[in-house]
Order: structure tokens, then sequence, then C-alpha cells
């Protein structure tokens, strides 16, 4: 091969390697705190969780797959409210919904995008992480917002400090 053709074909390769890659997106920076939403009835986490003691699992609970901390059932709710400030439009309101069976539309404040695994059960259950670092200190809530990052970058730093993997298919993959 002569030296034209070889330099030809090395600059071809070059100029196909350059535009082959696709650069890494910049970090999104997001616009924290965000407003809290519209809840369906009033909730004070600094009232149960910061006063009452109540334990983020003790409604929160973590069901197989793991992948979701849910939302107590109603009648869960009720245990207590049976006594406790019954009299409230909200608990009214509330055990409604417990005699009907029918969950509490709670608006979600945290989430991840749908090609993004994330388990709870992986960060609470074998990390042993306390809630408080991703969702914030809820204990001194009366209302929630989001006010921790979930973007790539927010996660990668918590795994770097963590000492946890940060290849791109542990969060990225078909688990």
């Amino acid at each position: 091969m002569s030296m034209s053709r070889f330099l030809c074909s090395l600059s071809l390769a070059a100029t196909f390697l350059l535009h082959a890659q696709k650069p890494v997106p910049p970090a999104v920076e997001e616009k924290l705190p965000l407003p809290p939403p519209e809840q369906p009835l009033p909730f004070s986490h600094k009232t149960h969780v910061g006063q009452a003691a109540v334990k983020c699992h003790d409604c929160h609970s973590i069901k197989e797959p793991g992948f979701q901390a849910g939302y107590p059932k109603e009648t869960v709710c009720m245990g207590c409210h049976m006594t406790i400030k019954k009299e409230s439009p909200a608990i009214q309101k509330l055990a409604a919904l417990a005699k009907a069976k029918t969950p509490a539309p709670w608006v979600k404040i945290y989430s991840v995008p749908v090609y993004v695994w994330f388990s709870h059960a992986i960060h609470v259950n074998e990390a042993k992480l306390e809630c408080a670092g991703c969702h914030g200190a809820v204990a001194e809530r009366d209302v929630l917002f989001k006010e921790k990052p979930t973007n790539m970058f927010s996660c990668m730093a918590c795994h770097s400090q963590h000492g946890a993997n940060n290849g791109c298919d542990v969060c990225h993959n078909t688990q």
C-alpha cells in the first residue's frame, strides 16, 4: 500500500471514529427544591415520623421485586385514626376511602425514568442506606417536595461516595 493511500485510510478511519462517538450529555441541573404537589389528603411526615416516631418502612413497605416502596393501605392509617383526629374532615375522607377499599391517589414526588433500573430493596435492605439520603429530611417536613436530585450524575456521585459500582449496566440493563 502506498504511503498516500495509507494516510488517506488513516484519515478516513479517524474521521469515522470521531463521528461515531456520541458525546457525553452535560449534567442536567435540576432546579430544586420543586414546589410540593397537591396531595389528595394532608399528611405531615413531621407529625408521624418526627413526633410519633413512625419508621419509614412502617408505611412504605418494599414488596417483591423491590423496585418501589409502596404506600400504606388506608385501613393501616385508620388503625390509629379511628380514635386520633377522627373529627377531622381529612380523616373522614380517609375513613371513606378505607371503607370503600379505594387507595388514596397520592402524587409521587420522586421517580426515575423508565429506562433506569432502580431497586429500593438493594439500597435499603442490602446497602443499608437511610431513606433521608435520597428523600431528604422528611421527618422535619409537614409537606413533602422534591428536594434531592435523582439525575444520573447525583446517583453516580452517591455510588462513588459509598464505593458502589458505577458501571452503565448497574442501572441501565434489563435485570
